[in-house]
């Protein structure tokens, strides 16, 4: 959502997230490992979502949009469907969770520190709590935007 379309309203530019920047693991196969830098963003004005970009030495920049709730899940249990799925990886407090990407008929596998993003995902909800993520709709006008086809 953006402050450009019809019936949102923009939450403050005081909230801003500052992103998480962290050095993740992709599993290419049983005993090979590539280190990616992952950036997670969260902006307040489009809570439902988090950009992640994944960064790899002298290649491309690749962007995801995944699921806020879904990220909060995959650190304590198995979640999402399709092109993006997340599960803790041990069962001990505080140790890594998996994250697989796919898209057509190709497929990545992460690793994710828990620790720093659970703390950076808590902060996203003191900025935008869960179930107030549409708070800043204006019902009425989108309806009618919608209803004229504009």
């Amino acid at each position: 959502m953006s402050s450009n379309q019809p019936g949102v309203q923009s939450r403050p530019a005081s909230c801003a997230c500052p992103a998480l920047i962290l050095d993740i693991e992709r599993v290419l196969d049983v005993a090979a490992r590539q280190t990616i830098r992952a950036e997670f963003r969260f902006d307040p004005a489009a809570p439902l979502a988090v950009s992640l970009e994944l960064v790899v030495e002298d290649g491309p920049r690749v962007l995801w949009r995944i699921g806020r709730d879904l990220l909060r899940q995959g650190l304590r249990s198995a979640g999402g469907l399709g092109d993006v799925q997340m599960w803790p990886a041990r069962s001990q407090e505080g140790g890594t969770a998996w994250l697989q990407l796919a898209s057509r008929d190709m497929a990545a596998l992460f690793e994710l520190p828990v620790p720093p993003l659970e703390e950076w995902l808590e902060h996203t909800y003191e900025l935008v709590p869960a179930g107030r993520e549409l708070a800043g709709i204006d019902w009425d006008a989108t309806t009618t935007d919608l209803l004229a086809g504009s």
